[in-house]
């Protein structure tokens, strides 16, 4: 009960689910530690398996949906999420941008079971890895392998409160700049990927002299065509280095897919 005997509006549902994935970006929640009792005030955490021992059915207003769609059932899971939330956020690298079992889309699904299982005749599962918007409408994407804790806190905050996130869309190249880090694509010659990455990392890996992979998914609007020329042109990088690089965390990015199949016509989806 609110102060003047009014009722106090009930705290938006959240719920947290996960497909296939390493459970990082969901432990990014837990990680967030004595933000937590914020965000607790504003938003009522009811169905969280990895955190939770009680899940409450939905419907939900905030849904996390973290990893990509990788068997029949998750197909189907997805969209019984989608259905049941009034919000759907994917977070990570693996739900934004297939992550890295998407590699599979790019060779033979069945030459892998054989590699890694036994027993591959007990093995259900479809021959691509994709994201959740390959699925069903997501209402914002959050990216970062795993996700960034202060990112995660300001979507679910602005979702609470009807507007929009305050997310930086820079590159990674901005961070170094601001970080005082030299560049080390010129300085070294490395094939870094921060000018089409997402900032988010703080340039974790350039500020310890390694080259950016691009876990933090694509910035909007990259020009993957110019870069891949200058590190084809410039620094001598085959094509299936090309290729290894831009589809490392990102396999599902139209931008970088498109560019790969450019290097290498051989690496096409199968299936």
């Amino acid at each position: 009960m609110a102060e003047g005997g009014q009722l106090e509006a009930p705290k938006p549902r959240l719920a947290v689910f996960k497909f296939a994935s390493c459970d990082g970006c969901q432990l990014s929640l837990l990680d967030c530690e004595d933000e937590l009792l914020s965000l607790a005030s504003a938003i009522d955490i009811v169905n969280f398996p990895e955190a939770s021992r009680e899940m409450l059915p939905g419907p939900y207003d905030i849904s996390l949906v973290e990893g990509s769609i990788t068997t029949a059932h998750d197909r189907q899971r997805i969209h019984e999420v989608r259905a049941n939330s009034r919000f759907v956020i994917s977070i990570g690298a693996c739900a934004t941008a297939g992550g890295i079992q998407a590699l599979r889309n790019y060779a033979d699904v069945d030459d892998y079971i054989k590699t890694v299982y036994a027993h591959p005749e007990y093995i259900s599962t479809l021959r691509t890895a994709t994201p959740i918007a390959a699925h069903v409408n997501v209402d914002y994407e959050l990216h970062g392998c795993p996700i960034n804790k202060h990112q995660l806190i300001e979507v679910l905050l602005a979702f609470a409160a009807g507007r929009r996130p305050q997310v930086a869309a820079d590159s990674v190249c901005m961070e170094c700049k601001a970080r005082g880090t030299t560049c080390i694509m010129v300085t070294r010659g490395e094939a870094c990927l921060g000018p089409i990455t997402h900032a988010g990392c703080g340039a974790i890996c350039p500020a310890y002299r390694r080259a950016c992979y691009g876990c933090y998914g694509s910035k909007d609007a990259p020009n993957v065509a110019s870069l891949a020329a200058w590190f084809h042109e410039s620094q001598g990088r085959d094509a299936q280095e090309l290729t290894a690089a831009l589809c490392r965390f990102n396999p599902e990015v139209p931008a970088l897919r498109e560019e790969a199949r450019k290097w290498r016509p051989d690496a096409a989806k199968k299936g």
